[in-house]
Order: C-alpha cells, then sequence, then structure tokens
C-alpha cells in the first residue's frame, strides 16, 4: 500500500513571502552600495614596500629616522640612457638636457644627475616622487618624456624603486576586472555541470557576488577609516576567497535543501528544515577560517597584519550571505530553482533506508569508494599517509627566502630591464643606496667603515636637502644634516638592492658597524626585504601552533570529542606538507621559479588548513549526525555517501577560483593559487574521500572519544534503531 505524507501544517505568509522579500532587498541594496565601491579601492589601496614592512625591524626604525631629514616622503626613480656606444661629447649635452625637461615636471625634490657611466656608455638620473602623488602615473609621465628627448638611437629606462612599484601597480590592475571574471565565469561552469539547472547556478552566484560586494564596502570602510592596511595582495586574495567560500557554503545548505524537498511540498518548511541541518556546520567552518585568519594579526609583518583582517571580513560576509540570503532565495523560488531536473517528492518509506552496513541505498562512485573503506579501512588510510609522506618530501626543495623584486613580475617590465642596465654599466646598488643611522659624534669613523666594508662601492653623508657631503668636491655641501644627534649615510652597494647578494652586504654592515657605533642602524630598499625575509620565517614558527590550536578547540566544540579533532588536524597538516612538496618540485622544475616569497609557506598553511578542515567539518559533522541514528560504521558511510558529491563540487569549484589569481602575472600569486588549487583538490579527492572515512570506520565508535557517542552501549543502540544521545535534539531540529 502507497504511503502518503502527513499534511504539513501552513506557514504563516510573514514567513512565507515577508521575510525572504525583505532580506533580498536588504542584500540588493547592500549590493547596490558595494558594487560601484569595488571601483574605488584603489583610492585605499597602496603597493610600495612601506605596505609589507615588518613593524618592528631595524628597517622599519631606520625608516623612521629617514622621514625626520625631510620634509616630505620620497620615492626615487632611477633614470637609465644606455647606448651600445660611448657617448659623444654633443650626446652627454642632450643628456644632460634632459635635467631641466625632467625638473619641468614637478614630480618631486631636486633631481640628481646625469651621472655618467665608467664605461661612458650610460648616464643616469635619480628623480624623487612625492609619495602622495599617483606613482603609476608619474612614471609613464617620465617614460614618455625620456623616450621622446633622449639622444637617437638610445635606450631609456625608468627604474629603482618608483619604477618597480609602478610596473607592481600594472601588474595588479587585473585584480578589478580580469581576475573576478575569470573566477565568476570558472564558477559558473561548474555549478551548471553540477546542477545541470539553469536558475540554481545564478542564485548561488549571485549570493557570493552580493557577499563580495559586501566584503569590499566593508574592507574600504575599514581601510578608508585607518583601521587596516589595503595592498593589491590582500585586494586579489579577497576577491577569490569570498567568491570560493560563499560558493561553499551554498553548495552545502542548497545540498541539504534539495534532501529537505523529498520531505516537503511546502518550500518554506524546506528551506528552514534545510538551514537548520546547515547552519552548525557552516557556522562552524566560517568561524574557523575567521579565526585562523584572524592569527594572522600576530605577524610582525605589516602586510600579514593586514590580509587577516581583510580576508576574516570576506569570511564573514560570505557567511552571512549563505545563511540568509540563500535561504531567502531558495524559500522564494523553491522547486523551480532546480527547473529542468526538480527534486521529487518521495514516499515516507523510501526517504531514508534502514541501515546495517552503511552501503544500502547507495550508487555509483561513492558506493564503491564507501565499498572499498568498509572492506580494507586499514589497508586504505595507511596507503594513504605514505602517498602523502612521499609528496612531503619535496619540502626539502622549497627556497622561500625570498626573491629578487625584479623577479617578482612575470611579465615584461621596464624596470626589471632597467636594474639590468644599472648592473652593466653603474654599482648595481644605485639609485637604492642602504640607509645608515649613525650618531653625530662618530659619524665619520662609521663612515670609515662602511667604505671599507665588502660589497659597498661607495658611501657619504648627507647634507640638508639630501645632496652628498663629498669631501674636497666644489661646491658640495661642507656638513651633513644632523636631527636629535643623528645623521644619515647612503652606502651604494655593488650588488642589485633586491639580490640575495647584497641582503647579505647588509647583514656584514650592520655586524661590522656596530663596533663602531652601537646604536647603529642600517635600512633601505635592500633592509627591508631583508627584514621581511626574516620575519616571514620567524612568523611561520609563531603563527602555525597557534592556528592549530584554534582550529582543534572549536572541531571538539562542534564534534564533542577529543580523539576525531586531533586526528582532523593531522591529516590537514599533513595534507598541506604533501601540497607544498608538490609545490616545490613543480616551481623548481617545471614552472622554474628561480625560489617563493618568504610569506607563501604561511599564507599557503592557513588557506590549506583552514580551507581543508572545512571540508572535514561539512564531512564529520553529517557523519555524527548518522552515527546518532545508524551506529558510527554505518554512519562513516552514509556520511560519506550523502556529503561525497556536494563537498567535491566545493573543492572543485575552490581550486577553480584560487586558480584564478594565476591570471595576474605576480610571482606571490601564481605560487599561492597553484599551493591552494592543488592542496584543496588533494585534501577533497584523497584526504576527506579516503584517509578520514577510512580512519575513522577503522576506529569504529572510540573516534568519538571521550564523548558519550564513543561508549559502545550506545552505539549499539544506535545500530539497534533504539533512542540514543543526543537523537531526540537531532531530530527536533529539522535533521533527517
Amino acid at each position: 500500500m502507497k504511503t502518503t505524507s502527513p499534511p504539513t501544517p501552513r506557514v504563516p505568509f510573514w514567513l512565507r513571502w515577508l521575510i525572504p522579500a525583505v532580506l533580498v532587498v536588504a542584500w540588493l541594496a547592500i549590493a547596490g552600495i558595494g558594487g560601484p565601491t569595488f571601483g574605488r579601492l584603489s583610492e585605499v589601496s597602496s603597493n610600495d614596500q612601506a605596505s609589507f614592512l615588518p613593524a618592528g625591524a631595524e628597517a622599519t626604525e631606520a625608516q623612521d629616522w629617514q622621514a625626520k631629514f625631510r620634509d616630505s616622503k620620497e620615492i626615487p626613480a632611477v633614470i637609465v640612457v644606455e647606448s651600445d656606444a660611448a657617448f659623444t661629447p654633443a650626446e652627454l649635452g642632450e643628456a644632460a638636457a634632459l635635467k631641466g625637461r625632467l625638473e619641468a615636471l614637478q614630480v618631486g625634490s631636486t633631481v640628481i644627475g646625469p651621472i655618467p657611466s665608467a664605461d661612458a656608455k650610460a648616464v643616469q638620473f635619480v628623480v624623487p616622487i612625492a609619495s602622495s602623488a599617483e606613482v603609476k602615473a608619474v612614471v609613464k609621465d617620465l617614460r614618455s618624456e625620456i623616450q621622446a628627448s633622449a639622444p637617437a638611437g638610445m635606450r631609456t629606462f625608468v627604474t629603482g624603486p618608483a619604477g618597480l612599484t609602478a610596473d607592481l601597480a600594472s601588474a595588479f590592475a587585473g585584480i578589478d576586472g580580469i581576475l573576478l571574471l575569470v573566477a565568476l565565469g570558472a564558477v559558473f561552469l561548474i555549478l551548471l555541470i553540477v546542477y545541470r539547472s539553469l536558475l540554481l547556478p545564478v542564485l548561488v552566484l549571485l549570493t557570493s557576488v552580493f557577499a563580495l560586494c559586501a566584503a569590499i564596502l566593508l574592507v574600504f570602510s575599514m581601510a578608508k577609516a585607518g583601521w587596516i592596511q589595503l595592498n593589491g595582495q590582500s585586494q586579489g586574495i579577497l576577491s577569490i576567497l569570498v567568491i570560493g567560500a560563499a560558493t561553499d557554503y551554498a553548495l552545502l545548505y542548497v545540498a541539504r535543501f534539495r534532501e529537505a524537498l523529498t520531505h516537503t511540498t511546502n518550500r518554506t518548511a524546506a528551506a528552514i528544515t534545510a538551514w537548520k541541518a546547515a547552519w552548525e556546520p557552516i557556522l562552524a567552518s566560517g568561524a574557523t577560517v575567521i579565526i585562523a585568519l584572524l592569527c594572522l594579526l600576530f605577524s610582525d609583518l605589516n602586510s600579514n597584519k593586514a590580509l587577516g583582517p581583510v580576508a576574516a571580513a570576506g569570511i564573514l560576509c560570505a557567511l552571512f550571505a549563505a545563511l540568509t540570503l540563500l535561504p531567502a532565495l531558495m524559500a522564494l523560488f523553491g522547486r523551480a530553482a532546480f527547473w529542468p531536473f526538480r527534486p521529487k517528492l518521495l514516499p515516507e518509506t523510501e526517504r531514508e533506508p534502514e541501515l546495517v552496513t552503511g552501503l544500502e541505498g547507495q550508487k555509483g562512485l561513492w558506493r564503491a569508494t564507501g565499498s572499498l573503506v568498509s572492506r580494507r579501512p586499514r589497508a586504505v588510510w595507511v596507503a594513504s599517509v605514505l602517498l602523502l609522506l612521499v609528496a612531503g618530501t619535496g619540502l626539502l626543495q622549497l627556497k622561500a627566502n625570498g626573491v629578487a623584486q625584479t623577479d617578482v613580475i612575470l611579465t615584461a617590465s621596464n624596470a626589471v630591464d632597467g636594474q639590468e642596465a644599472l648592473g652593466r654599466h653603474f654599482d648595481a646598488g644605485s639609485g637604492s643606496p642602504a640607509v645608515i643611522v649613525a650618531d653625530e659624534a662618530k659619524a665619520q669613523d662609521v663612515l670609515a667603515k662602511a667604505k671599507a666594508s665588502d660589497g659597498v662601492g661607495d658611501a657619504y653623508l648627507l647634507a640638508e636637502g639630501g645632496a652628498p657631503v663629498i669631501a674636497g668636491a666644489p661646491g658640495a655641501p661642507a656638513a651633513p644634516a644632523v636631527r636629535d644627534g643623528k645623521v644619515l649615510i647612503n652606502a651604494t652597494l655593488n650588488y642589485a638592492a633586491d639580490s640575495n647578494d647584497a641582503e647579505n652586504v647588509v647583514l656584514s654592515l650592520r655586524q661590522e658597524l656596530r663596533t663602531v657605533d652601537s646604536g647603529v642602524l642600517v635600512g633601505g630598499v635592500t633592509a627591508t626585504a631583508l627584514d621581511t625575509n626574516t620575519t616571514a620565517q620567524r612568523d611561520l614558527v609563531t603563527i602555525i601552533p597557534v592556528v592549530l590550536g584554534v582550529i582543534l578547540v572549536i572541531l571538539m566544540l562542534l564534534l564533542r570529542s577529543v580523539l576525531a579533532p586531533a586526528l582532523l588536524v593531522a591529516s590537514v597538516v599533513l595534507s598541506y606538507g604533501a601540497a607544498m612538496g608538490v609545490s616545490a618540485f613543480v616551481f623548481n622544475n617545471i614552472f622554474g621559479f628561480p625560489g617563493a616569497d618568504a610569506t607563501v609557506p604561511l599564507f599557503g598553511f592557513v588557506f590549506l588548513v583552514a580551507l581543508g578542515v572545512d571540508y572535514n567539518i561539512f564531512l564529520m559533522s553529517r557523519v555524527r549526525e548518522e552515527s546518532i541514528k545508524h551506529g558510527t560504521r554505518a554512519g562513516v558511510l552514509r556520511g560519506l555517501a550523502v556529503t561525497g558529491g556536494v563537498i567535491t563540487s566545493a573543492g572543485v569549484i575552490l581550486a577553480a577560483t584560487f586558480a584564478a589569481l594565476g591570471v595576474i602575472p605576480i610571482m606571490f600569486l601564481v605560487q599561492l593559487a597553484f599551493i591552494v588549487a592543488f592542496g584543496v583538490l588533494l585534501d577533497t579527492v584523497l584526504v576527506r574521500s579516503l584517509l578520514v572515512p577510512a580512519l575513522a570506520y577503522d576506529i569504529g565508535p572510540r573516534i568519538w572519544w571521550p564523548g558519550k557517542l564513543g561508549r559502545p552501549e550506545n552505539d549499539a543502540a544506535a545500530r539497534a534503531g533504539a533512542p540514543s544521545p543526543r537523537r531526540a535534539d537531532s531530530e527536533e531540529a529539522g535533521v533527517r
């Protein structure tokens, strides 16, 4: 005899239409304000080195002293005019005339130059650019001017800190448009394949886009108020993270909504049931990522501190959109959202089969996976662990000690070419000297020591206005500038300012000069890069334990267990090591990268561990729910089957969104894109599908130790179909 469902109680109008409509209108208003703000992020974003300085480093202290010696904060542009043959007197005259044209542009203080090279095949100018100016626009004007005015047949470059900053900003130009279009296009195609529906992908994507609009509005407001520091790096990661996370949360909710529609004809009741079932894992997942990102505030690097609250704000908006906007849309559209494959109402007897092995009612890939896990659980998880350990050996090849700034930009760059030209004809550190802050009384001793140091081409004291104090030079200032008993010394290095050799010279200078002046400081571009790399490596040791501890506590609260969370954390750490090992091999042997930014391992860890735990939360929260009703081992297989499709889809989507970062030609973002995309796929396919289920199945009820569910008598009761701990609570919450 065919069974029918009891009639669903009528849902009041305010719950059926009013609340969903109000929520949708509220999010439309947020998107209407936040969307246009996207184009204004450049107003509060900075890509110069100051935005990446370590907060407590020696280079930062030296920079603070430099600021006392000048009225404005300027960054130098180094102009190089190069010829294949020695300059003729006439050509030198034409080059000298460039100084007047450059000064006429009024981009900063006095232009220094022309400075001819020893081989007479190049001249250089140092053009200070006021930091308040638009560096990218000023550098563009400088390039146009020297190309038009330089002697015929000469090659011209604008390089130095200003030139590199401008080219870096150009490389980040795709952040606002190309990156977002690529990410949204990839997500939309995957959603079409997953849902085989025309409307549902649009609704899910709208949820993600509206979450991004809210995040942009929130981040812009915080940056405008001076609470956070925004740069192109954080901006790009924000877009990808919000789109990926919001889509993942939406997939989980939609899966529970579709399941609820097979139990009731009332779309509002289905939306509420799905919300009750999904809110806890979604909230736990979002909280895990948010708190993990906020752990970056413990970093001493400004760039890390900036990314923490920026990305956390994005996840917060994704969380709210998935728990408010998407349920409202589902409540309004109901089954129509799934057209043309609308879910059908199932008879009561077919909704949830009685489980003995956990494989009942399953078919296809996930039945095969569950069968493998149940037949050979120990072999599966041991083999998975060994595979991850082998992949992790590639970590020995990882070269995350920082890279030269000229290697950061992966496309053609006039500034990078200019640095190479400088190295051919001048001391390679020209235009970006090491800056030494010394006591006035010991200035001459420090100067002499600096000049005698290996790797230093020249050194000189600075007078008022930044002019060099050169003894015996006609017209040169006679005395150095003094501020609070301190003087500045510029030391031109023999190596490119952003090279490892230059960093080694700075290390030597700091040690040698302190034998003369114990309070001496060595700063400048090279020192900043050195301190950034050193601090990033120290942050890795400091922040990783904090992140792991936070995630462990959240998992314990969610799963009411100690053993399961500990094993889950261990699994994602193992997965992270494997992802980094494979990435190191790919970077060195396929992409041919010279190395990696020192912050790459930390960012990779935060994203992979936090996001990897997401999928384990989705899986194990459902496994626990099924274990309460059917026993642990049957619950593992049932949880694996019902979450398999949605978690795999979520992993593919998140990997695709992070892979979109690769369209921005910045080495750091390309490397981060590969690490996270590959790591998420590895976690989704191997760790979540095989390792964790097999380990949980092998351990059995003890996986929930020391919780009540881990007691043998409670597990036996669940398998027998008798009431077990929290089962009644689960049913009352609408989790069926």
